[in-house]
């Protein structure tokens, strides 16, 4: 893979280079409709390929938070044309690293020495290269270590690459208003946590260390001593990503296997800790030769106030959301509902959260969960396309909810997208054997 000598850095380079990026999907648009005034028959779909190639070429050059919301929009696979989630998806865990020379440039600028002095061998091209940082393979005292660098410019670009992004997110989710800024802000203080590796260190050992007893599951043990604000050293663990295990497993029991894992794994971290890995993509999830799950990255940790837990999962159970008065209430509560909203609102926004709610919670409404089922998935698919073409929702200030929506939704969606690759069967409440 061709590798990346220069990262832009100031607000002016790194503006240019989406700029550059705006003009070829200009372009693409313009193609694209001179092709529809000869053909009216012809499809968005070569569009969004040629858009989404090229916004994408753009992101992975800049890494950081325009490469990181990328991803977490691949994950979206319900709201995005698929063209723009395949394309997305490659900023999980495959991306262009730094090159030799920026890889030593940079570990002396974060550490003061260059790696040769720290391990006994250190390789300069990286294993895995992503979207906030990448990871090397080094060896200290016969012990396989991986060192994750962070991509210069990362942390001081938060703030101008959000402001860069927003626009297309306000219109991508039909996001109106002063109300808006609460989830940018949710966002940006996120952003700038993944960038703080010692604070990642802190959360890796705190969970790690609270989820040990779930069997099946495995974690790396990571080295202060040779970590730093943007350098982390952990043991190195062999295994295949979740998404490649996946697509070549054949046996039910080894997926059921690693599913619970998974599944008690997040229940675990919800319910006892209050505070959950809130970044399930397949990159973030190895399997070893022994079918153990493997989790690593704990740099976006998001903690769960029980003013926003306690009615998120009141509403989990179905007599609760079959409940008018008290569903009603805790829509109020959850900042999906206000005082000031006009009675059609508070119809249309009820009747939408009542569907979505009784679809999403249906897992925690069972003793066992085939999160195979094509049923269920075909459901949330009828859902989201059914939502995403309603007019009457587009008139509409879209800013609903509380700003812990934005992290635990993406958890839960990203979990159950997860199970849904292993297409595997959880025992819902097994968690609680671990308490």
């Amino acid at each position: 893979m061709k590798t990346i000598d220069k990262i832009p850095t100031t607000k002016l380079g790194r503006t240019t280079e989406l700029v550059k990026t705006g003009v070829k999907v200009g372009g693409n648009y313009l193609k694209y409709y001179s092709k529809k005034a000869v053909n009216p028959n012809i499809t968005k779909d070569q569009l969004n390929k040629d858009n989404a190639a090229d916004i994408y070429d753009g992101l992975k050059n800049l890494k950081g938070s325009a490469l990181k919301v990328a991803q977490m929009l691949s994950m979206e696979k319900n709201i995005l044309p698929n063209a723009y989630v395949e394309k997305f998806s490659l900023s999980q865990f495959s991306v262009p690293p730094l090159s030799a020379p920026l890889v030593r440039k940079t570990f002396k600028k974060y550490h003061g020495k260059y790696p040769e002095d720290l391990y006994d061998t250190f390789a300069t091209q990286s294993v895995n290269a992503a979207s906030i940082g990448q990871v090397h393979k080094a060896v200290k005292d016969g012990k396989k270590l991986a060192v994750k660098i962070q991509y210069p410019g990362v942390a001081n670009s938060i703030s101008s690459d959000l402001a860069m992004v927003k626009p297309i997110a306000i219109r991508m989710f039909n996001l109106k208003g002063k109300d808006s800024e609460k989830y940018f802000q949710e966002l940006e203080g996120k952003l700038l946590e993944e960038t703080d590796y010692v604070l990642e260190v802190q959360q890796s050992k705190e969970i790690t260390e609270a989820c040990s007893k779930i069997p099946n599951l495995k974690f790396p043990k990571y080295y202060e001593n040779l970590s730093s604000e943007r350098i982390i050293t952990m043991d190195w663990m062999d295994g295949v990503h979740l998404s490649e295990y996946a697509k070549q497993n054949n046996h039910q029991d080894k997926a059921n296997k690693i599913g619970q894992a998974l599944w008690d794994f997040y229940m675990y971290q919800m319910h006892i800790l209050k505070a959950v890995h809130a970044d399930p993509h397949p990159g973030n999830f190895l399997v070893d030769k022994d079918d153990n799950l493997i989790a690593i990255d704990f740099g976006c940790v998001k903690k769960v106030p029980l003013e926003f837990y306690t009615p998120y999962f009141e509403l989990a159970d179905k007599k609760n959301i079959d409940d008018p008065r008290f569903f009603a209430q805790k829509m109020f509560q959850l900042e999906i509902l206000r005082e000031d909203d006009t009675p059609e609102e508070k119809r249309f926004f009820s009747e939408l959260f009542h569907e979505m709610l009784s679809l999403f919670t249906k897992p925690f409404n069972e003793t066992v969960f085939d999160f195979a089922s094509e049923e269920f998935w075909g459901r949330i698919t009828e859902l989201s396309e059914k939502y995403s073409k309603d007019t009457e929702l587009r008139k509409m200030n879209g800013n609903r909810g509380s700003k812990h929506f934005l992290y635990i939704n993406r958890t839960f969606f990203g979990l159950y997208n997860l199970l849904h690759d292993l297409k595997a069967t959880v025992r819902v409440n097994n968690f609680e054997k671990y308490l």
